[in-house]
C-alpha cells in the first residue's frame, strides 16, 4: 500500500500501520567470480530474511539494516567486517555508516580497525553523539568509550585476502584494474541494505573494507553521506557500491534522491545516475534503493552484484545481468 509523509519527513498519522515493510540487500558491485557466486547470493539473502524479520516483529528501518548488514559483516565471503582486505601496509581499514531517512541523522566511522562490526559502531555515533563520521584512532576510542571490544586484525582476515593483497603489492595492479580487468577476481564487494519499515520510515546501512592494498588512511565512498547511500523519508533510500572514488565524485546517493524528487521511478533514477557516473568520471557501480512508496530496486554497470529483497512475503534475489530469481518466504 501506498505511503504519505509529512512535510517534516514524519509518517502521516492517517497511514501509520498501512505499510507493508521492505528490505533491499546488496553485497558488492564487480566481477564475481564463481568462487564466491552462491556464498554471495546465499549471503544477501540470508541478510534479506533477518532483516525482514526485524520489520516484521515492529523494529524501525534503521534497527533493520543495522541486524543486515551485521550478518553480511560476520559473512567472510563480503569486503566488510570479517573478510575485508588489506590495505597496502598489510593492515584493515573499515568504514561503515548508516542513516535514518525520518530525523536525517547519521553515523559513520572510517579506518576503523579491530572492530568486527563496524555498522555497529557506525550506529552508537549517530545516536550517541553530535557527530556523523568519526576516524581512524578517534572512532576506536569512542569504541572503548562505548564497550565495543576490539578482536585480533587475524580474525577479520580470510586466506583468500591474503593472497590477494600478495598478488596486488606485487603487480601494482591499481583500483581501476579492480572493475575494468575481468581476470582479476580481488574482492571490492561492499554491503549494504535499505528499508522501509512499517511507520513509513527509511533507512540506509553501507560497510566495507576497502579497496585491496589501498594507500593507508584511503577512505572510500562509503562513510560518505550523499556517496556511499543516502536516506530521506519524504522520498527513499540509498545504498551504493563500487568504485569509491567515482560515486564520490558524483555523489551517486544524493543524485538519484534527487531525481526521484523530480518524478522519476527509483529504476529510472538509478539507472539515469549510474549512466551519468559512466560518462562524467568512467566509473562503475550499483546501488539497491527502496522508495517512500515502497518500490524496489537493484541495479548496476558492472559484470556482477549480489542483491535481495523481501517484499510482499517473497524473497527476489539475483547476481547477473538481467537474472531475477524468486521464492515464497
Amino acid at each position: 500500500m501506498s505511503n504519505s509523509v509529512n512535510k517534516d519527513g514524519t509518517p502521516d498519522q492517517a497511514s501509520q500501520g498501512s505499510v507493508d515493510p521492505v528490505i533491499v540487500i546488496h553485497g558488492g558491485a564487480w566481477a564475481i567470480p564463481e568462487s564466491l557466486a552462491a556464498a554471495s547470493v546465499e549471503g544477501v539473502k540470508q541478510a534479506a530474511r533477518a532483516g525482514q524479520a526485524v520489520l516484521q516483529r515492529g523494529g524501525s528501518a534503521v534497527d533493520a539494516v543495522e541486524a543486515a548488514v551485521s550478518l553480511l559483516e560476520d559473512d567472510p565471503a563480503f569486503d566488510a567486517g570479517t573478510g575485508s582486505v588489506l590495505n597496502a601496509a598489510g593492515e584493515v581499514e573499515m568504514d561503515a555508516v548508516v542513516m535514518d531517512g525520518k530525523t536525517l541523522k547519521a553515523g559513520g566511522v572510517a579506518c576503523v580497525q579491530n572492530i568486527k562490526h563496524p555498522v555497529q559502531l557506525a550506529r552508537l555515533i549517530m545516536d550517541k553523539t553530535d557527530h556523523v563520521l568519526l576516524v581512524g584512532k578517534g572512532a576506536n576510542h569512542f569504541a572503548e568509550e562505548m564497550g565495543i571490544p576490539t578482536v585480533p586484525m587475524e580474525t577479520l582476515v580470510t586466506e583468500t585476502a591474503r593472497k590477494e593483497w600478495e598478488r596486488f603489492m606485487k603487480y601494482h595492479e591499481t583500483i581501476q584494474d579492480l572493475f575494468s580487468n575481468r581476470d582479476l577476481q580481488a574482492g571490492c564487494d561492499t554491503v549494504g541494505a535499505v528499508a522501509l519499515d512499517k511507520t513509513g520510515n527509511v533507512a540506509f546501512g553501507t560497510s566495507t573494507g576497502g579497496i585491496t592494498a589501498k594507500r593507508p588512511g584511503r577512505v572510500g565512498d562509503s562513510p560518505i553521506i550523499g556517496a556511499g547511500g543516502y536516506a530521506d523519508s519524504q522520498v527513499g533510500a540509498v545504498s551504493s557500491t563500487g568504485h569509491g572514488e567515482a560515486i564520490m565524485r558524483t555523489c551517486l546517493a544524493h543524485h538519484i534522491t534527487t531525481l526521484m524528487q523530480t518524478g522519476q521511478s527509483a529504476d529510472s533514477a538509478s539507472k539515469s545516475a549510474l549512466d551519468h557516473m559512466t560518462q562524467r568520471v568512467q566509473g562503475s557501480g550499483g546501488v539497491v534503493v527502496v522508495s517512500a512508496t515502497g518500490e524496489v530496486v537493484a541495479n548496476f554497470t558492472t559484470e556482477r552484484m549480489a542483491w535481495a529483497w523481501v517484499k510482499d512475503g517473497e524473497l527476489h534475489y539475483g547476481l547477473d545481468p538481467g537474472q531475477h530469481e524468486k521464492e515464497c518466504l
